[in-house]
Order: structure tokens, then sequence, then C-alpha cells
């Protein structure tokens, strides 16, 4: 027997399947770091969540606002120390592209002066490279609007 929804009901089927697939939108995130391994590692650490995608990756900070201005993911995940640009400088820019992006700075250099230098520039949260739980729980911070620096 085939059942044949009349136009309204179509339509209001149509608007919670919209609906529904709006609730799990998926969070776009920009990895940035001059070390593919790092960034494989970053990748992997991320995408453990159902829910977030590492959209893009780039080398060093110019690169990382060049990819920012064209695919203006939800969250920026950047290393400090990096060639041609420093992961600060290129947050200072991405920060005056779109104020309200989050951006993570992960490195193996923190300290307390580095993470006064990020927040300086607009950078919303900081942790080390080698704790694996720590940038994961960063990025949730920084998804619910919070701060997140652990040196």
């Amino acid at each position: 027997m085939y059942c044949l929804a009349s136009a309204p009901a179509r339509t209001l089927f149509q608007r919670r399947s919209r609906r529904a697939l709006e609730e799990i939108r998926v969070i776009r995130i920009l990895v940035v770091d001059d070390n593919p391994t790092i960034r494989r590692y970053l990748r992997c650490v991320l995408e453990q969540h159902d829910d977030w995608r590492v959209c893009d990756e780039a080398r060093n900070g110019q690169e990382a606002v060049e990819r920012f201005r064209q695919i203006r993911p939800d969250v920026v995940v950047l290393d400090f120390q990096m060639p041609e640009m420093n992961g600060l400088d290129a947050a200072r820019i991405i920060t005056q592209i779109s104020p309200g992006t989050p951006i993570l700075m992960v490195t193996l250099y923190l300290s307390k002066q580095l993470s006064d230098e990020a927040r300086k520039v607009g950078i919303r949260g900081a942790c080390a490279k080698t704790d694996i739980n720590s940038v994961a729980d960063a990025v949730g911070a920084l998804l619910r609007q919070e701060t997140y620096f652990r040196s």
C-alpha cells in the first residue's frame, strides 16, 4: 500500500528534516602547523568527535590567513612557532577579519608570557601539543564560548 502525503504534510516534513540537519551541524576546523606529522596528529585527535571535521590545513601563518579568508572555518587551531609568519601574527590578522572566530594556539613552548601575548592578540585558548586530552578539551571549551589557557 502506498501513502501519498499531502503538500502541507510534505512541507512540514521538509522543515523538520532541515531543522534536524541544522542541529547536527559539523564544526569546521582549520589546522595550522609547519610539521605534517603534527597536522595529522591534530586531525586524528580532533576528528574523534563525530561533529568535528578538519576542513583544511596550512603549513605557516601566511597560508593560515589565506585559507581562513577562503573557507571561513568555525575554529582555528594553530602552532606558535612557524616559518614565514608565526601563530601570534596570523591570529592577530584572523581576529581582525573575524573577531568571533575562536582560535586555539597549540605549542611545545607554552609559558605564562606566551599565553599573555596570545590573549592580547585575540587567541581564546592555548595548550601544549603533547597533551592529547587538552587539545580536544580546549576546542570544546572554545565552542562553548569559554577560554582555555593551560601551562
